[in-house]
């Protein structure tokens, strides 16, 4: 977008106050996390901008949690946050996202709840369930692309990505759930119809991937296994492995039972606005902000 473009500056504008008007008809407090941070966040598919000091964050999700443990009530957070190298149409590395947090949900509940916010953007529209199993045994078909070297969770990557995807969300909202466990991050696990899954849901429209949500995990000790885990996978992909965040994990213990969920808010808009590229409504992407103007 180009900083003249006031009809759009004007619509983002609009939109920014929707949301906080949503959040605030459900009594949902809206809080500042720090966008410096200590430590970065572990995730073996995301790297982390460093700082002076520390790192920018790439989700308030630790901060929030920790508000939470310490006796906030429900929460949310629309704010910029950070990821290296995701450049390209439907990323830049600073972007908006809207992060909530509600205790004492049903996990359906907060995905229904999810789905009436991103109609602020899309309108109403059906909503399709979709287990990940489901999701693959559709769409997954064609294995000849494969690398046989990848180990099973890349390929599972690969395929959701340029196999399932695409199919996500056409005329409709998209909900992906019931993901294997070793792609929980930090969702709970259940038992369910005898397979061990994650309650973790993803939110699809037109093939883009618009929100990611859990019921939160609350074990510590668990939690440690799965950072421990993400480091050694970071190792084995030559990055460097992270420090865990301490006072996060000892913050854990304490937290409600809750969902929370995370929305990319420039996609919802860019969907909303019709374009193909989160540029086209940025007021400033990534690299043309070097650009000096005509």
């Amino acid at each position: 977008m180009s900083p003249a473009r006031t009809d759009l500056l004007c619509a983002r504008a609009q939109m920014l106050a929707q949301a906080r008007s949503f959040f605030a008809e459900r009594n949902i407090l809206e809080v500042d996390t720090p966008h410096l941070v200590p430590r970065a966040p572990l995730d073996s598919n995301i790297d982390v901008i460093e700082a002076e000091g520390g790192f920018l964050h790439t989700s308030p999700e630790y901060a929030m949690k920790r508000l939470l443990a310490a006796g906030a009530p429900d929460i949310y957070f629309l704010g910029h946050v950070f990821r290296k190298n995701e450049i390209g149409p439907r990323h830049n590395p600073e972007f908006t996202m809207a992060e909530w947090y509600r205790k004492g949900i049903s996990f359906d509940a907060m995905i229904q709840e999810t789905c009436a916010f991103l109609f602020l953007f899309l309108g109403p529209l059906p909503i399709r369930y979709l287990s990940y199993r489901e999701a693959f045994a559709l769409y997954a078909k064609d294995r000849s692309t494969l690398d046989p070297s990848w180990d099973e969770a890349t390929q599972r990557d690969y395929l959701l990505t340029h196999q399932i995807e695409p199919h996500l969300g056409r005329g409709e909202l998209t909900v992906l759930l019931d993901y294997p466990p070793d792609q929980a991050a930090l969702a709970c696990l259940i038992e369910k119809g005898g397979q061990l899954v994650a309650e973790r849901f993803e939110i699809y429209h037109e093939g883009i991937e618009l929100t990611n949500g859990y019921h939160e995990l609350t074990n510590s000790a668990e939690l440690r296994k799965r950072f421990e885990k993400d480091n050694q996978l970071r190792k084995s992909q030559g990055k460097e492995p992270y420090r865990l965040d301490e006072a996060f994990l000892a913050a854990l213990n304490h937290l409600p039972d809750c969902c929370g969920v995370s929305v990319g808010f420039d996609r919802a808009f860019a969907l909303m606005q019709k374009k193909a590229k989160l540029s086209e409504v940025l007021p400033f992407a990534w690299p043309t902000l070097l650009t000096p103007p005509a």
